[in-house]
């Protein structure tokens, strides 16, 4: 009889640890890094208990689906995750919650992120609001083997009276474009498409000529001879170096130019990277490699920066289970099992890991990306921004307004924007 009883209680007690088993509710979007997190979620929950959630959509659906549980008092969702674009937005809204308390208490070091990341997605005005997750910097896909091949070298040499080699510099990367536009080769292919695809490419042409965004006291900088020499040069890439249509292209489409071996360059984000070694998708597999975006001078690099964070907002219901959560998925082991898989690291040690060099040798050429990295303007209305952007920079490409008059035009209406957010005075 005392069996039974204990036995009873037992099965009762488990039955209630199950039905109150604590678990964490977090909204991400359907990328591949994704999918690796979830590989891994089984460990997290053997090592504390906690079941995780995750509800995966697309991109166009997490703004929406985000800002109710946001502005609520308490929302269903335990963490999020959040786009560089949404950054300036959520946090002056109030709406996440500042980590450096738990990151001090627990002693979890916030010094191995790559420092752009940290300015990006990580800190507001010296507050820390989010954990790196991962990082989309653009960078150079280039053609191994076109470079190699010795009758471009000599051809190359004689036209130039330079060395044919991976560019130095972005004079020498124009350069080359037009030197491998013959016949059915592309020089490049572009993403022209707006607002998105053709903002975020052409950033990396403004940086490489040496321009930003603004200066120190927000103030906009485009309508200068390095923003309207870029924008030449894109219009150029586009028109004369690229294939028809590019204009119009999204990623998707510029990247199966590139796959199909259509041209010899292609500035974009650098998880493709491994998609065109994957026969599957190429048929230029092996024959393409990734570096920055050069700049003005050799080492000086170009390229546009691009991240998610790992955030807690105020509105979560169990903040102390998601930052269990966030200090687990950020360790050093779950962020190298997270890149050897394929994820894009924010962690610099895992960056300088000897097995994730192993893996995939191009990590090093991933980790200059982003040291020598530009980020674009995070503030309230960064979304807008790109939008007015897209819409210039498509008028300029289509002929229907100068470079100088469109990066005008994006001044005028960048500088209204900043001060709406009381960054320009």
């Amino acid at each position: 009889m005392l069996k039974q009883s204990l036995l009873g209680l037992a099965l009762a007690t488990a039955l209630s640890t199950v039905a109150h088993a604590e678990s964490v509710n977090i909204l991400m979007e359907g990328v591949p890094d994704t999918e690796y997190v979830k590989t891994l979620l089984p460990e997290f929950t053997k090592e504390t208990g906690i079941e995780v959630n995750l509800e995966v959509v697309n991109y166009a659906e997490m703004h929406t689906k985000l800002v109710p549980q946001l502005v609520a008092p308490k929302g269903s969702y335990s963490a999020i995750v959040v786009d560089f674009y949404w950054v300036g937005e959520f946090t002056k809204a109030g709406w996440l919650m500042p980590l450096d308390d738990r990151i001090k208490a627990d002693g979890f070091d916030a010094s191995v992120y790559v420092p752009k990341l940290m300015d990006l997605v990580g800190q507001v005005d010296g507050v820390t609001y989010m954990l790196p997750f991962y990082n989309y910097a653009m960078g150079l896909l280039y053609r191994t083997d076109l470079l190699a091949d010795e009758a471009n070298k000599a051809a190359y040499l004689e036209e130039t009276g330079e060395e044919l080699g991976p560019p130095k510099t972005w004079g020498e990367y124009l350069q080359q474009v037009k030197f491998f536009t013959k016949g059915d080769m592309h020089g490049v292919v572009n993403q022209g498409l707006r607002p998105d695809p053709i903002a975020m490419e052409w950033s990396n042409y403004l940086f490489a000529n040496g321009g930003e965004y603004h200066d120190a006291d927000w103030h906009s900088t485009l309508n200068t001879p390095a923003g309207v020499a870029a924008l030449d040069q894109y219009k150029a890439n586009v028109e004369e170096y690229g294939p028809l249509g590019a204009a119009s292209f999204s990623f998707d489409e510029a990247f199966n130019v590139m796959a199909q071996g259509g041209a010899y360059s292609y500035i974009t984000y650098n998880f493709f990277r491994a998609a065109i070694d994957d026969p599957s998708q190429s048929t230029v597999a092996g024959k393409v490699e990734i570096m920055p975006v050069p700049g003005q001078e050799p080492g000086v690099g170009a390229s546009l920066n691009g991240a998610w964070g790992w955030a807690i907002p105020k509105s979560s219901p169990n903040p102390d289970a998601a930052w269990t959560f966030l200090k687990w998925v950020e360790s050093h082991d779950i962020a190298k099992k997270r890149a050897l898989q394929g994820g894009s690291p924010t962690r610099l040690d895992v960056f300088d890991d000897a097995d994730v060099n192993a893996k995939y040798p191009y990590t090093g050429a991933m980790k200059d990306m982003l040291l020598t990295s530009h980020n674009f303007p995070v503030f309230t209305y960064t979304p807008q921004l790109v939008e007015v952007l897209g819409r210039e920079l498509s008028l300029a490409v289509a002929g229907e307004a100068s470079s100088a008059d469109a990066l005008a035009a994006v001044e005028t209406e960048m500088n209204e924007l900043a001060k709406k957010d009381g960054k320009l005075k």
